[in-house]
């Protein structure tokens, strides 16, 4: 990064062989450094704890635990630490439920290395990365029969939805229009309440597939 700032990753993975060479990976790039691996359930909450990392890089299938239970809890522990899904899964009851918790992202084990760190990356500058192949499952999945045809979008929420669209999360599109990330929230829950989805991911999906999603505002 430019100003130097080392960001700091936990990986929750129960393979140790894929962990020990992501974290191998990791200690090869300036700017990121593998703090610690969990390999089950309560390791990660205890690491996470104990070592307030500033990106989890979790995979949801633990020997001991529902991974992405354990992901959200870790989130309201540490709420500074931004979590990335990273899956071999194509569940898609998987798919749904990380997409609606709205982690930092949700990646597939089956994409290049570059994109996970790039991913860290934009996780701990406020963005969201989805992996290609995970966001053409659940534009697949989106049933727009509910949805009415209207997305009867103010202005403001308009913005709104097209810094979602950029992988912004709230704090980011706050600073970004100059409100308050409780202002913020408001206008995304609306925008979800008018598209008819149930996560930002699922909202982007739906606004694209309606073509309501405009060349990234960035």
């Amino acid at each position: 990064m430019d100003n130097g700032e080392t960001i700091r990753v936990l990986v929750v993975d129960g393979h140790q062989t894929f962990a020990e060479l992501l974290g191998h990976a990791l200690a090869g790039q300036a700017d990121l450094q593998c703090v610690g691996h969990a390999r089950t359930g309560q390791e990660a909450l205890s690491l996470a704890a104990e070592l307030t990392p500033d990106v989890i890089l979790l995979d949801p299938e633990l020997s001991d635990a529902d991974g992405i239970a354990i992901a959200e809890l870790i989130r309201v522990r540490q709420p500074d630490s931004r979590v990335v899904i990273l899956t071999a899964s194509e569940e898609q009851a998987l798919v749904r439920r990380a997409t609606a918790a709205g982690f930092a992202g949700f990646l597939s084990k089956n994409g290049a290395l570059g994109d996970v760190l790039n991913a860290l990356r934009t996780a701990h500058g406020g963005g969201m990365t989805v992996s290609t192949d995970i966001l053409a499952r659940l534009l697949r999945s989106t049933t727009p029969v509910s949805v009415p045809r209207a997305s009867g979008l103010t202005a403001r929420e308009d913005e709104v939805l097209q810094l979602m669209a950029a992988g912004l999360d709230a704090r980011a599109v706050a600073r970004r229009l100059g409100i308050s990330v409780h202002t913020c929230r408001g206008y995304q829950k609306a925008v979800l309440a008018k598209l008819g989805a149930h996560s930002q991911l699922e909202a982007v999906a739906i606004a694209t597939r309606r073509g309501l999603v405009r060349p990234d505002p960035r």
